[in-house]
């Protein structure tokens, strides 16, 4: 059966045959098609002389009958910013509803009780589910890594006959049926210049080229009996290729520049997707998630009402942070929400206090408004900005001119950065877990053996950045058309050897040894002195154990950084070896740095 005899055969379904002309407008199609089908529906033995269908039909009907769905929530939702930090995306009350209960409750109004939720991102939100709708809730452990692919990839085995769906989406009526013929994706009649297919006349989804609008992308999908094989393996060989973890499970349907689902086209004003918060204020603006904290603090600082409060975006997530742009009165600005455990790593007192002392100094980002308490700032947005390239020597010898410009300043403030204490902190703060590297205890007894050497060699302590890596120094051009450059992130800066900064800075570039030698090398216009040479071999080493364990608490949150984490606890263990081999080749005996 093509397309067009399938739909025939679901029309009739539901109310018996009138004539020819009815049904060609009941389904869309031309009275030549509808004719050409109902003859072919008829030599297939799928409709008798009368035009009725047969026990054949109804048996094909049986067979892919929808059985289950596989609802997808596992992503952070960041386009969602500010709401996501609070409210996982599928959680949105929307019109009176929750969206995610919105749509189980429409899966049950046409018999769907088999219901999988694939969660990630504050997966204890999604408990409850389980006792009020009954459902089987599927954890992605890697959801922080990975894209929704890998979500449903974990249910492939659930696949026949299941209708898959996002976990953002109301539809004013119910996409779901109780009858399915064949796999389908649905799409919107409204063009979309950013969606990658468009249907054509034989309802084929086809890629758009690059010149094309497309239409817009729903991401509501049914899967019948006879394509669940073919897609269950293939999103099981996309997974096992690194290069796809980033990828959209829709990118498992592609082949030969076309879908291999069937099209299904809902009219725009019955799906509504909601990615951002100006979406959802626009949609339903009395919903209860609009009033949120960071959007109110921004009103407050600015004075303004919230709905002049526009243009919400988000920005790359930090390790430490989550920001987002935004528009008001003309002018951008950057609104920066602490991530997840930043209450427990960083002092907000202590981060004002160092941005009180440095905002007229032009080292930092314009501040207009930071909050001590929760650590909300806000600052105005610094167009055509783009982050050092540590690979790039001019890059390097600039930032390096500007970090020891800043050091020479010589500023004070009221308190440390006590890199010993940070170790032992971020080790309590895994509550008596064991590290994930088996040498740990090891590797720390090493590190900490090059303590008295290191603190024998402190010059002078002066407020240091602490985290003063390439992506923090922003390059843009001021009003007079001249190169600037910026230090952002001062949430770890405190009093310390300024020194830590050039290991910091080396370590978050993944520098080689012939690197960081060249780094020490600029910084120091070539006049480095060996012990201080080793010294900072040592603080690589230390600031290697410091971020590993930073990380190891941060993966028990569920954010991992994947490479950055193994190349930190490497630095602790290689450089500690640079440096007692330095130190050997000064004369010093072993025990004088024990």
């Amino acid at each position: 059966m093509n397309i067009q005899e399938m739909d025939l055969v679901k029309i009739l379904l539901r109310e018996p045959y009138q004539n020819q002309r009815v049904l060609a407008e009941q389904s869309g199609y031309s009275l030549g098609a509808v004719n050409r089908s109902i003859k072919s529906l008829q030599e297939q033995g799928l409709m008798d002389e009368e035009k009725a269908l047969t026990a054949k039909a109804y048996e094909l009907l049986k067979e892919n009958a929808p059985r289950r769905a596989i609802i997808l929530a596992a992503g952070f939702g960041m386009r969602m910013i500010p709401i996501n930090v609070e409210t996982p995306k599928a959680l949105l009350r929307v019109k009176g509803e929750t969206l995610i209960e919105r749509l189980i409750c429409q899966l049950h109004e046409v018999g769907i009780r088999e219901i999988y939720v694939v969660v990630g991102f504050m997966k204890e939100s999604f408990e409850y589910l389980i006792d009020e709708y009954d459902v089987n809730l599927v954890v992605n452990a890697d959801y922080a890594e990975s894209n929704n692919l890998l979500s449903l990839n974990l249910v492939r085995d659930k696949l026949t006959n299941a209708y898959i769906l996002p976990c953002d989406v109301w539809c004013r009526t119910n996409p779901f049926q109780t009858q399915e013929l064949y796999s389908w994706y649905m799409v919107e009649d409204m063009e979309d210049e950013h969606s990658s297919v468009r249907v054509n006349r034989k309802q084929e989804l086809v890629v758009t080229d690059r010149h094309q609008k497309g239409n817009q992308m729903v991401g509501i999908s049914y899967i019948n009996k006879e394509y669940a094989p073919v897609l269950a393996k293939r999103l099981e060989e996309m997974s096992e290729d690194r290069t796809c973890s980033q990828s959209f499970w829709e990118e498992a349907l592609y082949r030969n520049g076309k879908m291999t689902v069937w099209a299904k086209v809902a009219a725009a004003q019955d799906v509504v997707e909601i990615n951002t918060y100006e979406q959802l204020r626009e949609f339903d603006s009395g919903a209860e998630q609009l009033k949120n904290e960071a959007i109110s603090t921004i009103a407050h600082a600015l004075n303004v009402d919230s709905s002049e409060i526009k243009k919400i975006t988000v920005l790359k997530k930090g390790m430490t942070n989550r920001s987002f742009l935004f528009s008001c009165k003309g002018q951008k600005y950057i609104m920066r929400v602490p991530g997840e455990g930043t209450d427990q790593l960083i002092d907000r007192r202590q981060e004002a206090a160092v941005y009180q002392v440095i905002r007229d100094k032009k080292l930092c980002d314009d501040i207009v408004y930071i909050n001590p308490d929760n650590g909300f700032k806000i600052t105005k947005y610094l167009p055509d900005v783009r982050v050092c390239d540590a690979y790039q020597e001019a890059d390097v010898e600039k930032t390096m001119a500007v970090l020891r410009g800043f050091h020479q300043q010589g500023i004070v403030v009221d308190h440390e950065f006590d890199l010993w204490g940070k170790l032992e902190f971020y080790e309590t703060l895994w509550e008596g877990k064991p590290s994930a590297y088996r040498d740990y205890l090891k590797t720390k007894e090493n590190v900490y053996s090059l303590r008295p050497y290191v603190e024998a060699h402190v010059e002078k302590k002066v407020l240091t950045h602490i985290d003063a890596v390439p992506d923090n120094f922003l390059f843009y051009q001021n009003e007079q058309g001249e190169e600037e450059i910026r230090l952002i992130d001062w949430e770890y800066a405190g009093m310390q050897d300024p020194h830590v900064d050039i290991a910091m800075y080396a370590i978050y570039a993944l520098y080689n040894k012939e690197e960081v030698d060249h780094l020490i090398d600029v910084y120091f216009e070539h006049h480095c002195t060996m012990e201080t040479r080793i010294k900072i071999y040592c603080y690589v080493a230390i600031c290697g154990l410091l971020w590993s364990n930073w990380c190891e608490y941060k993966r028990e949150l569920g954010v991992g950084f994947g490479e950055y984490s193994l190349r930190q606890y490497r630095y602790a263990k290689e450089f500690y070896r640079y440096a007692t081999e330095g130190m050997k080749h000064l004369g010093l005996e072993e025990s004088q740095h024990e």
